[in-house]
């Protein structure tokens, strides 16, 4: 028992050395997006300031592709020693309920740092749609059934789900628009070739203040700090729902304790920058900095909500 002990005491001792001296090396920061995009800018924001904290450069990966699979697989069998680390967002906790045979375990495999950001999407309709508010939407889709189309960025997208939660919730009936990418939806939602979308604040503005597309609500928790006079959906009368978007920060599971702390600190320091809030604003999202538990217990929030709503849609990749 006391041999256990000691070699116990040991570990610990090494451990905490170990975390006073990293790091000693760059630290890849895993964005499993293409570049350009808002993790892309987020991920290279919170870089910068971490790695001037820690003296070390973070340098961005970015590994598209694979609906954010590729990326987050390289980071879950990556040694657990700080120096690969990924920024999650909500596709993470879609994932497992969308791709049956996922090469990682979403939870198991990672450990939480920080949930660092969150923000909304925007439903928005085409004006030629009788609609003004949330509850005329509403109205409308349950007159119609199965006449109204919503677009998507594709099949089992933040959007498609934000929409799906929201017809189940309403009780209505509306028809799935997939396109290949947000670019080719929108041209067709400005056309008036499809109804409504639910879809970032950043690229839909500029068409809603030129009278192409009008917006009735934002889908999360509080209203969009991009559209600040939008009421949530929730707010609009439909109680209970949220679709948030969120950026957070995960390492390998199993790496220990003392750097999931240096991290975290450094991090939320980061985010705590008055620079840092005013370039994530335009992107729609505002600065959250949880606590590792409090972010672990999101993703499994998130996770057991999306896998629901693709089930009962029956959603296929």
């Amino acid at each position: 028992m006391r041999k256990v002990l000691i070699a116990g005491f040991g570990l610990a001792l090494c451990t905490t050395a170990f975390a006073q001296s990293y790091p000693t090396r760059p630290i890849r920061l895993v964005v499993p997006y293409p570049p350009g995009g808002a993790t892309d800018i987020i991920a290279r924001a919170v870089g910068e300031k971490v790695g001037h904290a820690l003296g070390q450069q973070v340098v961005i990966d970015n590994r598209g592709g694979g609906a954010q699979i590729i990326g987050t697989d390289l980071v879950a069998k990556a040694a657990p020693n700080g120096y690969t680390i990924l920024l999650a967002s909500v596709t993470h906790s879609i994932n497992p309920g969308l791709q049956p045979k996922l090469p990682y375990d979403s939870i198991k495999d990672f450990s939480p740092i920080t949930l660092m950001a969150a923000g909304a999407n925007v439903l928005v309709v085409h004006p030629s749609v009788p609609a003004r508010s949330t509850k005329e939407l509403i109205a409308l889709a349950k007159s119609r059934p199965g006449q109204l189309n919503y677009a998507s960025s594709g099949n089992g997208s933040g959007g498609h789900l934000a929409a799906e939660l929201f017809r189940t919730m309403t009780g209505t009936d509306m028809t799935h628009v997939p396109y290949k990418g947000g670019g080719p939806a929108y041209v067709d939602l400005v056309a008036g070739q499809v109804n409504l979308m639910f879809t970032s604040p950043v690229p839909t503005l500029p068409h809603v203040k030129a009278g192409k597309l009008r917006a009735l609500a934002t889908t999360g928790a509080r209203r969009s700090s991009a559209m600040p006079d939008l009421p949530t959906i929730a707010e609009a009368g439909l109680a209970g729902y949220e679709a948030s978007l969120w950026y957070g920060i995960l390492a390998p599971a199993g790496t220990p304790a003392p750097l999931v702390s240096l991290l975290h600190k450094h991090i939320v320091a980061a985010l705590a920058l008055p620079e840092l809030k005013a370039r994530f604003g335009p992107l729609g999202v505002d600065i959250v900095g949880s606590t590792p538990q409090e972010f672990l217990k999101h993703i499994q929030r998130e996770t057991a909500k999306w896998t629901k709503v693709i089930n009962a849609a029956n959603i296929k990749p």
